[in-house]
């Protein structure tokens, strides 16, 4: 009778193991992706930083960080001039095109591809061609960095 006892506990101690050891290692359902670009306020966001730009388009000195979202117009050669970066430009609006320099050193490359969309975090110079983003990537001294987001993937 005690080791019928014994044996009871053993096994259920066992169980409870298993139980434990099974909820704490099976991988997590992953979280519902809530995507930022289709929310009205980012959208928003989105439209008061092209606006920026647009006004800074005037002003030759214009230097500022933003985010902006736009769809890939055209790949460029790579610069390869000093530290080598990838250029393409981006479509903000039917009148504002930026030309997007990504550093090649500090971050992957993008696959980006014409007509695909693609938000990026980074610095803006205006310049008599509509401007540049560059800072696209994170900053080796700590820094504020950048990033570039294509197709669900963060590069930087």
């Amino acid at each position: 009778m005690q080791q019928n006892r014994w044996l009871k506990t053993i096994l259920l101690l066992i169980g409870a193991f298993c139980f434990g050891l099974y909820h704490y290692v099976k991988p997590a359902s992953p979280p519902t992706p809530t995507p930022s670009t289709h929310s009205s306020q980012t959208d928003t966001a989105y439209q008061q930083a092209t606006e920026q730009i647009r006004t800074a388009r005037l002003n030759p000195n214009a230097k500022f960080r933003t985010i902006i979202k736009g769809e890939v117009l055209k790949l460029l050669p790579d610069d390869n001039e000093g530290a080598r970066h990838q250029r393409f430009l981006v479509k903000l609006a039917p009148d504002i095109v930026v030309l997007v320099a990504h550093n090649l050193d500090l971050a992957k490359r993008v696959p980006a591809q014409s007509g695909q969309p693609i938000i990026i975090n980074g610095e803006f110079i205006a310049n008599d061609k509509g401007g540049v983003m560059h800072w696209t990537h994170h900053d080796p001294q700590g820094g504020q960095g950048g990033w570039i987001e294509y197709r669900d993937q963060r590069y930087q």
